[in-house]
């Protein structure tokens, strides 16, 4: 045996049933060792014995089915923009006719003629919009996969023919069943198209993330050429020991080591540490992070294709194609129940014939069909997910992907980031030591820096003294380690410990002891020199959010497990999970840590990751449910299943709480669904005529089927007013 994996990308697909389709089709072909196809990312990932199955085999069987191979990602994109703009355009048209038939039939206008407009105007519906589901069911029996296209087909068939015949043929059928059933049939097809369209635009959008990702990606760098000269070419072209020179506000082109100068460099896309980090000579750096403070000349020591920035690409690929387990029941239920209901029609027809009366065989074995027609069923989930959406919207929640909601209620792990998801992550003054009398020398001095210490130093010095600038009479901003200056004869040093060392400045005791009990409740602290003595500190902190405690909380009595993981260091991550009563921490991880732990913890569970970074974007994406918030970045909204659209903690509760209503709900829909069917379908039979001396006509098949929409679109409503 010679396994091979093949990846590809397939464009054609209009729902998860296609998708589901491919895999049962070629599961069942010799040489397919393993199939998962997803409709979600447009792609397949096959497991194939090369020796009895080819690639080119794959691909012509897919291809068989109706579905094209795309080898560019960019053509294959371009594809499903036009199967989505078709979709939007099937689903807005039918929208219109559908509700010109209700306005034609309610008022009959153009009275005995009405009725033929109507037939007009339903069969544009029937063909144009719903052409698509003749064409799905087609492939799905030809594969043998009964599914929701093949039920649409069927009943909205058998309620457009019917009612066709009753229009041009009404002699055929007694004056007391003649009914016409075209609205029902345009209803039908417009509600399932509507479905269909809401997951093809949450499907467009989730995609957007990984262009934005891409456009992340350093497009450029300054070479150092042999002879000293610098030249500007395309970051792709780097080749491992090519040396870089990256300027101050300049993204850092590959993975690399300092060869030369020092900076302070945002990494806070990779490993979320909320303040610039120093590197120096011998450092690493990665790409993509910001150099924001200093001159550096880096050795690259990846090609691009082998960054960090670019397995964080490789991974968000990876966990957007992955398949989450949700469970299809109305389709698994289809398979089974679109054949014995055509059964079913079929021996109706045949007993009554064999009795002997023909009129009967024709319309109890088309009531059966009609009232088997599947708009309960087909509206049981979309509807209960429409309220949903719309009430999480009314919460603060902009739920992306429809689909969790059938899994957060069984969430066994809450995974949190801590930077700007349980801290405000604002760099702030905690407390100082420092006399009030040099406030406004230390004010002017670190106004002249636009690092985020120097800025919260400046803040916390407003809220407690009104100063005016003083004049610097020299300066020199270090990164790294902190500011130099000189205000008349005095000088001053604001900075770390290693700056005051380096200074030959000693710290009194009174200073360090501050410090030192500051650093046990802050994120950090600098120290303030005047002429080689220390006269103080500020202690830094990057506070709790004001609803943390309370969620975390609220998530434990759910019987959920909270879990810190974050970038930042150990000391600063137990102290904000100590906070907050969290026992489980993982500190200083980058994204492909961060990630490999997200699996790991899946095996165990449910799990939900919680972030707002760039660097938080793969697991995110490879968490069961995703959630961020609108202050993160456009690419980790682009990426998480859930948006908190006001930013408050608290919402993820009610995402919860909301969930388990709506599965409530869609369980309660899909009974009744089932449950009209299952007396209806024997009424129309007449199994009971014997008995009761009357049989379930077509006319009253169609309002059993009417009362079972509604019934079901009533008590999705629900969700809109309950309580969560």
């Amino acid at each position: 045996m010679s396994k091979e994996k093949i990846n590809l990308n397939i464009s054609g697909m209009t729902c998860v049933n296609c998708s589901n389709g491919i895999e049962n089709f070629l599961k069942r072909k010799e040489g397919v060792l393993d199939t998962k196809v997803s409709f979600a990312s447009s792609e397949g990932e096959f497991t194939i014995d090369s020796e009895l199955f080819t690639k080119d085999k794959l691909i012509a069987n897919i291809e068989k089915l109706g579905y094209k191979v795309e080898e560019d990602f960019k053509k294959l994109e371009q594809e499903e923009l036009k199967g989505f703009e078709k979709l939007k355009q099937l689903f807005f048209s039918s929208l219109f006719f559908t509700v010109l038939i209700f306005i034609f039939s309610l008022s009959n206008i153009f009275e005995d003629n009405t009725k033929f407009i109507v037939f007009v105007l339903a069969s544009i519906v029937q063909f144009y919009g719903g052409g698509r589901f003749y064409n799905l069911a087609y492939k799905s029996l030809s594969n043998r996969n009964y599914d929701m296209n093949v039920l649409v087909a069927l009943g909205t068939s058998a309620a457009y023919f019917y009612s066709t015949f009753v229009l041009f043929l009404p002699s055929i059928f007694p004056e007391h069943l003649r009914f016409i059933y075209f609205d029902g049939a345009a209803v039908i097809i417009t509600f399932v198209l509507l479905g269909r369209y809401l997951e093809a635009r949450s499907k467009q959008k989730a995609s957007d993330f990984l262009k934005k990702l891409m456009n992340l990606v350093p497009q450029e760098a300054n070479i150092i050429l042999n002879d000293g000269q610098i030249d500007t070419i395309l970051a792709s072209k780097l080749n491992i020991g090519n040396i870089v020179l990256v300027k101050s506000g300049e993204k850092i082109p590959s993975d690399g080591k300092i060869v030369e100068g020092k900076a302070d460099i945002d990494t806070s896309m990779i490993t979320g540490e909320s303040m610039p980090v120093f590197k120096q000579v011998n450092d690493e750096v990665l790409s993509g992070t910001l150099n924001t403070n200093g001159v550096i000349k880096v050795e690259v020591s990846k090609l691009s294709q082998d960054t960090t920035l670019s397995k964080i690409i490789t991974l968000l690929k990876s966990a957007q194609s992955k398949q989450i387990p949700i469970s299809r029941f109305a389709d698994k239920v289809a398979n089974i129940f679109v054949p014995t209901v055509i059964i079913i029609s079929i021996i109706t027809f045949i007993v009554w014939a064999m009795l002997g009366n023909i009129q009967n065989a024709i319309l109890t074995s088309i009531s059966v069909l009609i009232i088997s027609c599947p708009c309960a069923l087909g509206l049981a989930t979309p509807i209960a997910i429409v309220s949903s959406v719309s009430r999480g919207a009314k919460e603060g929640l902009l739920i992306k992907n429809p689909e969790i909601l059938e899994i957060i209620k069984d969430i066994k792990y809450a995974v949190f980031d801590k930077t700007g998801t349980l801290t405000k992550g604002e760099i702030s003054v905690e407390n100082t030591d420092i006399e009030l009398k040099y406030f406004e020398k230390i004010a002017s001095i670190e106004s002249m820096s636009e690092h985020p210490i120097s800025k919260a130093i400046v803040n916390f010095i407003k809220e407690n003294k009104t100063f005016e600038n003083t004049t610097i009479d020299e300066i020199d901003i270090i990164a790294g380690k902190g500011i130099k200056a000189k205000i008349g004869k005095d000088d001053f040093l604001l900075g770390n410990e290693k700056l005051l060392n380096e200074n030959n400045v000693n710290i009194l005791s009174n200073h360090k002891e501050f410090f030192n009990k500051e650093l046990e409740k802050a994120n950090g602290a600098i120290y303030v020199a005047l002429n080689s003595e220390t006269i103080g500190s500020f202690s830094l902190v990057d506070r709790l959010k004001d609803t943390a405690k309370e969620l975390i909380e609220n998530i434990k009595k759910d019987g959920i497990i909270p879990i810190l993981l974050t970038g930042d260091n150990k000391i600063t991550a137990s102290k904000i999970a100590n906070e907050l009563n969290i026992e489980e921490v993982y500190s200083e991880v980058i994204p492909t840590e961060k990630y490999e732990i997200i699996q790991k913890l899946q095996k165990q569970g449910k799990v939900m990751f919680v972030g707002d970074g760039v660097n938080d974007a793969p697991s995110i994406k490879q968490a069961d449910i995703g959630v961020t918030l609108n202050s993160g970045s456009d690419i980790t909204k682009d990426a998480g299943d859930i948006i908190l659209i006001n930013n408050e903690l608290s919402s993820i509760n009610k995402s919860i709480h909301l969930s388990k209503e709506s599965i409530k709900v869609i369980k309660q829909n899909l009974f009744w669904a089932f449950a009209y069917n299952a007396v209806g379908i024997p009424l129309s039979a007449g199994v009971f005529y014997p008995v009761l001396g009357h049989m379930l006509t077509p006319m009253y098949a169609g309002i059993a089927m009417s009362f079972s929409s509604v019934s079901v679109v009533l008590n999705s409503l629900r969700l809109k007013i309950k309580k969560i």
